[in-house]
């Protein structure tokens, strides 16, 4: 199994974290603060599911006071639960969503790099992940 020790998990979530903040429109919240991925991802399931279960879990995490270290957690939170391909999946069904939070050079904007990027994620549900959340 994969644990918090690898310095290939460090690279995967590096690399994860990039793709989702690649050409991301700079977006604020009613007070503000930034949005980031996380924003992203909220909206995207929420407007798919009633509630998704690492949703919940990192947003009962107190320590958590951004959105970038939500988003980490979120991230890690798919990845010991098997769920990354298919929440980023749940994500991306909305081309009007899409549009709406990134900018046309991102690769969640063409169906054909949408469909590699979550291929290669399907790929990791076969991998064990041990990671504190």
């Amino acid at each position: 199994p994969v644990t918090d020790g690898s310095r290939e998990l460090h690279s995967l979530c590096a690399q994860l974290e990039f793709l989702l903040q690649f050409d991301l429109k700079e977006k604020r919240s009613f007070f503000g603060q930034r949005k980031d991925y996380w924003d992203f991802l909220c909206q995207g399931l929420a407007r798919r599911r009633q509630e998704h279960e690492g949703v919940r879990f990192v947003t009962s995490l107190d320590k958590l006071k951004t959105p970038v270290g939500r988003g980490r957690a979120f991230l890690r939170y798919c990845l010991v639960h098997r769920q990354l391909a298919e929440s980023l999946q749940l994500c991306l069904l909305d081309p009007e969503s899409l549009r709406e939070w990134y900018y046309a050079r991102s690769p969640f904007l063409s169906s054909q790099h949408r469909a590699e990027i979550l291929g290669s994620l399907y790929e990791l549900d076969g991998i064990t992940f041990h990671l504190a959340l």
